[in-house]
């Protein structure tokens, strides 16, 4: 490969899922001397990490893809609906060939420490084989979802089975015939697995916490039609999916549902519903804002269930009632709640029995035993926060990122933090990130970063950072804003609630990706306000003076 590691890099990226492999495309047509770093033998990002039976995305696949090329909107097909695992990983390897970008990838290179010398103003990148590397500004496309969170589960220690986590599956398939199997998590994971898991164990056990509202795909393949329509389309569908609150070409629905007739509100939930797919969550304006009309579709959801499950009282374990639809993130899947119809699949519920411990062949609850060779562990992720906060960052001026984010993430934008200049981070906490579709903002994102660069280089200037008034504003505003829905009525990921320890925040921004990408590039207009440059706020004497000689 072509990358010198000795090399006093413009930018580093870390990371080659969607977001790095359009960042590493686009700081190149910039002009910047550009390298990143993968952890792993291939771009893809979570595609690459995750192989999990069942994986797929719940957006889309037609807007689930890049816009910025014409060339890979007309050369690549997608299959299905909503594609799978594997479409989804060879469709961002085709385009890293297709852009020639894998000559400028360190792969198997995880990095363990990024250190800022505030004096020279460069960072240098460690990797944990020692590696070093360097460069004036860091990009941190490291991902929402890629950490696995591995609770500490009362005697999993003594387990003598085989132990599978979703987020490192093994390559190739795993027997599971004639096998007792275990799924712990019923999030969007466990929900995507379990139907095809319990047609080939001999026997599976699905540990519930909490359950999980489920709409079904109706997944489908693609015709001609449909295919060719986006191709000869997708700019101006892209643009229209930029100015909804999701990134994504919902059907929105523009009214509460106090304003539509009561019958009206069941039948276009049915026909939602029909439909498939996530849609059933945007029929009124009003789902994350009002509590009546989340009732109403949270009521519905769980008739759906009812409707499903033939025991009766399985079907009330699988009903959630202890948060708001939509303060959680919706599965979308296939057959899950059928699936429980099943003579050989048993579920524990941990709202109505208790986990006793882990034994070294099973699971044991106040009401018994259960025998398990192969235990999965669907317990999801570090989210949004785990992957920057696993990699030492610090300056030599005292900072340190874990320090400052010891009592929850802090940005300016999701994109700066105070006190660690040169560092950008890609739909970091305080952005919409896992709100949207994260493809559509990781080009906005990309986009917006390279032309901060592109600003500062252009004016010789050194180092940019945010703010901290500003940071701090953004973050009431998020939290703000945050206040004004449900959404921290959910002991969510979202909050960080699924990870031990980890300060409850509510970390995305919910005001919308219109809103978000409107405001990014007012910033940038106005000169990048709200961060300090070259230790100056955009609005100083100092800070005037150095833009008009520049």
């Amino acid at each position: 490969m072509a990358v010198n590691t000795d090399e006093l890099y413009d930018v580093i990226i870390v990371g080659t899922g969607f977001a790095g492999v359009y960042g590493l495309h686009k700081m190149r047509e910039s002009g910047f001397r550009v390298m990143a770093v993968e952890a792993g033998d291939s771009v893809g990002g979570c595609w690459y990490w995750n192989r999990y039976p069942g994986l797929r995305c719940d957006v889309d696949s037609l807007e689930y893809a890049y816009a910025f090329s014409d060339e890979l909107q007309q050369e690549w097909r997608w299959s299905e609906r909503y594609a799978p695992q594997s479409e989804i990983l060879g469709y961002i390897q085709f385009a890293a060939r297709k852009l020639d970008l894998e000559k400028d990838i360190l792969f198997n290179t995880r990095i363990a420490s990024a250190r800022f010398d505030n004096g020279s103003g460069i960072w240098t990148l460690t990797s944990e084989n020692g590696d070093t590397m360097r460069a004036h500004y860091v990009v941190m496309a490291t991902g929402c979802l890629s950490i696995p969170n591995k609770p500490d589960i009362p005697g999993i220690g003594d387990f003598e089975g085989e132990i599978v986590h979703s987020v490192q599956w093994p390559e190739g398939h795993l027997d599971l015939a004639d096998k007792n199997v275990a799924v712990i998590g019923t999030g969007s994971t466990g929900v995507q697995m379990i139907p095809l898991l319990a047609r080939e164990a001999k026997h599976l056990t699905v540990v519930q916490r909490t359950p999980a509202f489920a709409v079904p795909a109706r997944n489908q393949p693609w015709n001609d039609a449909r295919i060719e329509y986006w191709r000869q389309n997708f700019r101006e569908l892209r643009e229209a999916a930029k100015n909804t609150r999701a990134g994504v070409l919902h059907e929105y629905g523009l009214l509460p549902s106090a304003a539509v007739r009561p019958e009206d509100r069941i039948a276009d939930l049915e026909r939602r519903w029909i439909k498939g797919g996530p849609n059933v969550l945007y029929g009124f304006s009003d789902l994350l804002v009002n509590e009546e009309t989340n009732n109403l579709v949270s009521d519905f959801l769980r008739g759906k269930i009812a409707d499903a499950v033939d025991n009766p009282e399985t079907a009330k374990k699988l009903m959630p009632y202890e948060y708001p639809v939509g303060t959680k993130r919706v599965c979308v899947g296939t057959d899950y709640y059928e699936t429980y119809n099943r003579d050989n699949v048993s579920l524990i519920d941990l709202r109505t029995e208790k986990l006793q411990q882990i034994e070294k062949d099973g699971i044991r609850t106040d009401a018994g035993f259960y025998p398990v060779d192969v235990l999965v562990m669907a317990t999801g992720y570090d989210a949004i926060t785990g992957a920057l906060l696993a990699i030492d960052i610090t300056t030599t001026a005292g900072k340190s990122l874990r320090e400052e984010w010891g009592k929850g993430p802090e940005t300016y934008m999701g994109y700066g933090i105070a006190g660690i200049p040169n560092l950008f981070a890609v739909t970091g906490p305080g952005s919409p990130s896992v709100f949207s579709n994260m493809v559509l903002s990781v080009e906005h994102d990309m986009d917006w970063i390279s032309a901060c660069i592109a600003h500062l280089k252009e004016r010789d200037f050194a180092t940019i950072e945010a703010d901290p008034a500003a940071q701090a504003a953004w973050m009431e505003h998020v939290d703000a804003v945050a206040s004004l829905t449900l959404v921290n009525k959910a002991a969510s990921w979202y909050r960080g609630a699924n990870v031990e320890g980890k300060p409850q925040k509510f970390m995305p921004y919910v005001g919308g990706v219109n809103t978000y990408q409107k405001r990014c590039w007012e910033i940038a207009r106005n000169g990048y306000e709200g961060f300090l440059i070259n230790g100056k706020p955009e609005t100083s004497p100092a800070r005037k003076e150095e833009m008009a000689h520049s």
